[in-house]
């Protein structure tokens, strides 16, 4: 239960949001958290609410809320944590935040803009998120590889890293796979390499040629490519 003011008006807010036919749904999209945990809140709204939230000293008082229980106010703090500006201490909040998430949805929200700012230094970040034991946290590195790492800030030593990552966790490959495949969109000599000497794990790598080629962004020419680089079964 809430132990404070701020986490029970939150709460509250957040149920009266609830729609059932949604929640349904999003119990199906993340199977591996206990359905009683998931309110059905769905994204416009929870952002609107969070938007709203944002310009109130609530919203700090908020982030220090933790653990949460639902998996709409974890999306919420996620959500609050990225709108945040300064980058010592959206760092502070991901290290005591990032250990709670458990789940790809709340994982691929968490996107700081502040980031942006910072590229050195949350590209190091990520190094040490990578190494993690936690799932979300390896995931969250990739993620960020992705969102920040693949345009203006491209580090081929972003792609070096993620193929040398070996796990089998399934939301870390899917994530491996998603980098993967976004990365030959954008950066298709940088990262054909990777598949063409079969660096990563074959259902990733097939996953990644999967992605990619369903891409409208990539060319008739190199999607026949990537389809003859195929991992086929024995």
């Amino acid at each position: 239960m809430p132990t404070n003011t701020v986490e029970v008006s939150v709460r509250e807010g957040l149920l009266a949001l609830a729609d059932e036919r949604y929640r349904a749904f999003h119990q199906k999209l993340v199977p591996n958290v206990d359905p009683e945990r998931i309110i059905g809140v769905r994204s416009p709204a929870l952002q609107r609410f969070g938007k709203a939230l944002a310009k109130t000293p609530e919203a700090a008082a908020f982030l220090d809320c933790l653990p949460h229980y639902y998996v709409e106010e974890n999306n919420l703090h996620g959500f609050l944590l990225s709108g945040l500006r300064d980058y010592e201490e959206v760092m502070a909040r991901l290290e005591v935040f990032l250990p709670y998430v458990d789940n790809w949805a709340t994982c691929d929200g968490l996107s700081p803009k502040v980031f942006k700012k910072e590229p050195e230094a949350v590209f190091e970040k990520v190094r040490d998120w990578l190494a993690s034991e936690r799932e979300y946290t390896v995931r969250f590195a990739l993620v960020t590889l992705l969102g920040f790492f693949l345009d203006e800030h491209f580090r081929p030593e972003g792609l070096e890293l993620a193929a040398a990552l070996r796990r089998e966790e399934y939301y870390i490959r899917m994530a491996n796979a998603w980098y993967f495949s976004v990365a030959l969109v954008k950066q298709y000599e940088a990262a054909l390499p990777t598949i063409e000497q079969r660096r990563l794990d074959r259902w990733t790598h097939n996953k990644a040629i999967q992605k990619a080629v369903e891409s409208y962004r990539v060319s008739a020419e190199h999607k026949a490519y990537l389809k003859s680089l195929r991992w086929k079964n024995k």
